[in-house]
């Protein structure tokens, strides 16, 4: 590292002038998806950071202020992790393709590929199966890479070329490659059986006596499939099981899966959608489970947006997905961490 960058602040000419061309890049590619979203016939919308519940998924964590209202009372409030609840009341209230670059915020996270105020892009289409979202996040990636001019991404000694066909994965046949399993017998009746995941599981990743079935899923995706995905092409890793369907409905002719996908390049998770689930009750019951296992992991619970979960059970069939636009230009314009493709770092960094 320069001299420069250990002494100078980021907002010094030399320093930014470091990172201008990733800049530049950022803007090309958002500009090019733009464009793409404009000619599908997309509505770009701008919906609330402040939400009432920031999301209600187990291992997700926001940052909370307190609004003070006109009257004196006060109000506890979250920076959003995502743009999902609202952009889901806009289905309900009647939108059918939507999109939008938004300011997220999550707690407990920073690294090479983290950062605790980024921006998502997500979009939605009302009466669309999901392998029509999953079409449109290869396409949204490839735009990505035609408009920097780049032809292979690449991270950590791995690379693909985000133009090429991708290679179409299940999670239960990745797991039985990578990690040599039979993952899906261990999800009975759309539960994940822990004591045969853990059997199975046994010298292949450390297992704590307080692992769920979900938290020994994680460290077998982290450790053993996530490395080998996205490695020469794109990777689309579709029916995550039941367990970790989160707001993805079931398949219909399997109720051991979900309609969740993932889209890897270089080992680095870009994309995360859903077929959407529209079961209100069902994802009170997820919710609930959610947040019961928080407040004992980590002491916290956050509220249920009640004004989301009506919505939810008046929102046409739709599918949508949450893409990294951070990390997509990172990969897209050649830079090394996320912090060089944004305009400023983490307020209190240098």
């Amino acid at each position: 590292m320069a001299d420069h960058d250990q002494l100078s602040p980021w907002w010094s000419a030399s320093r930014h002038a470091d990172i201008r061309p990733f800049l530049n890049a950022r803007g090309a590619v958002a500009q090019a998806i733009r464009a793409w979203f404009d000619a599908q016939g997309f509505v770009e919308v701008e919906t609330g950071i402040l939400q009432v519940s920031p999301g209600n998924e187990t291992h997700l964590h926001a940052p909370r202020t307190e609004l003070l209202r006109a009257d004196g009372s006060r109000a506890t409030r979250y920076l959003r992790t995502s743009p999902e609840f609202a952009c889901k009341k806009l289905l309900a209230a009647g939108e059918s393709k939507i999109f939008e670059f938004a300011r997220v915020f999550r707690d407990r996270e920073r690294g090479d590929l983290h950062l605790p105020e980024f921006t998502m892009l997500e979009w939605y289409r009302a009466g669309s199966a999901y392998d029509a979202i999953i079409a449109d996040t290869v396409v949204v990636i490839a735009h990505a890479a035609q408009a920097t001019g780049i032809r292979r991404f690449a991270f950590r000694g791995r690379e693909c070329d985000p133009c090429a066909e991708p290679e179409l994965l299940t999670v239960a046949a990745a797991f039985g490659c990578f990690a040599g399993l039979d993952l899906l017998a261990t999800v009975k009746g759309g539960e994940g059986d822990r004591a045969a995941l853990a059997a199975a599981a046994r010298g292949k990743v450390r297992i704590a006596d307080d692992d769920t079935w979900s938290d020994i899923f994680s460290k077998l995706l982290v450790e053993h499939v996530e490395p080998k995905l996205g490695q020469g092409r794109l990777t689309v890793l579709f029916e995550y099981p039941s367990p970790e369907a989160a707001l993805a409905r079931t398949k219909a002719s399997d109720p051991r899966v979900a309609e969740r996908f993932e889209v890897y390049a270089c080992g680095v998770e870009l994309a995360n959608g859903f077929g959407e689930l529209t079961d209100a009750a069902e994802q009170r019951r997820r919710f609930d489970l959610a947040m019961g296992e928080k407040a004992r992991r980590y002491g916290e619970r956050y509220p249920l947006d009640e004004e989301f979960l009506a919505a939810v059970a008046r929102m046409p069939e739709a599918s949508g997905v949450a893409l990294g636009f951070d990390r997509l230009v990172m990969l897209a314009s050649g830079a090394l961490r996320i912090d060089q493709v944004v305009w400023t770092p983490p307020a209190g960094e240098t």
